[in-house]
């Protein structure tokens, strides 16, 4: 049986303060997902030029943002890394011809560890994190994926962090959501849904406010390394919890579950 991919977007630092519908989507999916041997987590908030994968025993929470509340600050997540999965992770890619180095100083950051506190509250499944490559594109990620898929067949479930939209213009303190996040988000989740792969890699041209969406793409690309790690027959269930700050679409995918 394979383990389900997932992908969320972790909004904003905040949300981890708020009682929202996206803490109640990562909670909801924490008690239906099927527990995992681990995770391993790729997250926007770690880029590398080549990839690179965190061997750390106890990795620590790295709180990698300005100008938050002190809760924020405060917050722990004292998960176990598993340098076992990383020298698997290694394996994987080199069948495909992908090097990998490790750092084993590397901790959590913002984007791992803030759905991670709502999906396994207690810190108890083993977290490693692999870093993306922004340089590289959205086929370099898919492929990653596709190199990944084995660890799918060993309990081990493939997360990705991002966001569906990343436009800073877009925010706004209230106001309901802005009208390109959803046209884009919904092309996003219909091509997603038809598996048109083609036109999600070239989704910068190919998607209505496409490059508007995402002005620099490091916090879509976790996305494509779990589509690369899907099959074609899976089930894809799309959440679309909120927007945050009207323009930040928080929307998860599950595929597989």
């Amino acid at each position: 049986m394979l383990s389900p991919l997932v992908f969320v977007s972790h909004g904003s630092p905040d949300v981890a303060l708020q009682d929202g519908a996206t803490l109640q989507c990562w909670q909801q999916l924490g008690t239906t997902l099927p527990r995992p041997r681990a995770i391993l987590l790729i997250s926007a908030h770690w880029e590398t030029p080549q990839p690179v994968i965190s061997t750390a025993n106890q990795p620590s929470t790295i709180h990698d943002f300005g100008g938050f509340p002190q809760a924020l600050y405060q917050m722990q997540y004292p998960a176990p890394g598993m340098p076992e999965l990383a020298e698997r992770v290694t394996q994987c890619l080199a069948v495909n011809g992908i090097p990998l180095t490790q750092n084993a100083q590397r901790g959590l950051d913002h984007g791992a560890w803030i759905p991670l506190r709502s999906l396994y509250p207690q810190a108890d499944v083993p977290v490693v994190q692999l870093a993306i490559q922004p340089v590289a594109g959205t086929a370099w990620h898919w492929r990653l994926g596709q190199a990944l898929q084995p660890l799918r067949e060993e309990g081990i479930l493939i997360m990705a962090s991002g966001a569906v939209t990343h436009n800073f213009g877009w925010l706004a303190r209230q106001g309901a959501p802005v009208p390109q996040a959803q046209v884009f988000s919904d092309w996003l989740g219909e091509k997603l849904a038809a598996r048109d792969v083609p036109a999600l890699l070239d989704y910068r041209q190919q998607a209505p406010y496409g490059a508007a969406a995402h002005p620099t793409e490091e916090h879509l690309l976790p996305l494509f390394v779990t589509l690369g790690a899907s099959d074609a027959d899976e089930t894809l269930t799309r959440y679309t919890p909120e927007y945050c700050y009207g323009g930040l679409a928080m929307d998860a995918y599950v595929w597989g579950a």
